[in-house]
């Protein structure tokens, strides 16, 4: 688990779910925060955590805005969202688990990715969540395709 050595207490109760993966997707279509928050409810979960990845105005260079971009992901790309899900399910005492990424045209302020985790408690959910997300930019392989304003344009991550 990252650099630092976390245990949880595993009270009764406080395990994981035997399946707490509720909600993964890569669509094409507008991403809903409220379904993937209500994906990862559970009456036996006292934090959870939410993360909302949008698309910015701007990336890396102050001087040039971002008009847009685009989202591909690898055929591979929902094996690989699994494993890293499963994986975040193993290592912390998770309840409930959802993601989903989006792929296609997105403009400015559209939803990229939402991620929710919930556990026993706070700590680990922030925890849980995080990795989540980090682990899903670096090992999900989905690419994307920024435009900027002065006509240039880049890919990221592929």
């Amino acid at each position: 688990m990252d650099d630092m050595a976390h245990t949880y207490d595993t009270h009764q109760g406080e395990r994981g779910a035997a399946d707490p993966i509720k909600l993964l997707a890569i669509r094409d279509a507008p991403l809903s925060v409220d379904e993937v928050f209500g994906a990862v409810g559970d009456t036996s979960a006292g934090g959870t955590a939410l993360f909302v990845g949008t698309v910015r105005d701007h990336d890396g260079r102050a001087d040039t805005a971002v008009t847009g971009l685009g989202y591909s992901a690898h055929p591979s790309a929902a094996a690989e969202l699994r494993r890293v899900a499963e994986k975040v399910a193993a290592d912390f005492p998770v309840r409930a688990l959802a993601a989903v990424h989006r792929v296609g045209d997105l403009a400015v302020g559209d939803l990229a990715v939402v991620v929710a985790v919930s556990c026993p408690h706070r700590a680990e959910a922030f925890e849980a969540c995080r990795r989540l997300i980090d682990d899903l930019k670096s090992e999900v392989p989905i690419w994307k395709h920024q435009s900027f304003g002065d006509g240039t344009e880049e890919w990221v991550g592929a």
